[in-house]
């Protein structure tokens, strides 16, 4: 436990990357299944994640980003796409898998199948939407984690323009929205921020025991 929150002290937003490094291919699969094991609801992991490589691409992101550079000067770009207006498509697909994975008859996990259409399908859009977006920062919990682990910078950005990041990679046509940007790879020397004390609330301040 105590290396953990070594790592978790260790990381923070990193502002500035060194382009000049980049994660091995190992790492960035080991950071791949951290982010395919991470818990969901129901375990139905509503969204995908595009490793944008392209620098053209990262270039034009810069620009949907506020202009803030480790968009194009990290070793990776993540970006977290939660997936638009859920639904029964979604649960029999994971339904298919369980039944694949554990060796069972669909008609033995029925119940399930119909407990889970019966909360999410009835939803309205809007909702749903909200929920998928929610699912993609338990993903991000667990790359942040694992790659502090590696110790592997990552900066977890909300501050872009939704609409001009799904343009840029064509989400829309894939039912999907940009919900989360995490620039990842190895903070830069001249990075004045990793030196910053991290500020935190106390536990009397953050913690309530009823």
């Amino acid at each position: 436990m105590s290396t953990f929150l070594e790592n978790q002290n260790w990381r923070y937003a990193t502002k500035k990357f060194d382009a000049s490094k980049k994660i091995s291919a190992t790492d960035l699969n080991t950071l791949k299944e951290a982010i395919r094991l991470s818990a969901s609801s129901y375990g139905l992991q509503p969204y995908k994640v595009f490793i944008i490589e392209n620098p053209e691409l990262r270039a034009k992101l810069v620009g949907a980003s506020y202009g803030q550079t480790q968009v194009a000067d990290a070793s990776h770009l993540l970006v977290f796409a939660n997936e638009l207006n859920f639904g029964a498509a979604g649960i029999d697909q994971l339904a298919n898998n369980i039944s694949a994975t554990r060796g069972l008859p669909l008609e033995a996990i029925q119940g399930y199948v119909d407990y889970m259409k019966g909360n999410i399908t009835g939803l309205p859009e809007e909702v749903r939407n909200i929920w998928t977006a929610k699912q993609t920062y338990l993903a991000l919990g667990n790359l942040l984690n694992a790659a502090a682990e590696l110790k592997i910078d990552v900066t977890p950005m909300e501050g872009f323009v939704p609409a001009q990041v799904n343009e840029i990679l064509g989400l829309d046509k894939l039912g999907l929205n940009a919900s989360l940007l995490a620039p990842i790879g190895y903070r830069h020397v001249e990075d004045d921020t990793q030196h910053y004390k991290k500020v935190r609330k106390s536990n009397d301040e953050l913690f309530i025991t009823l």
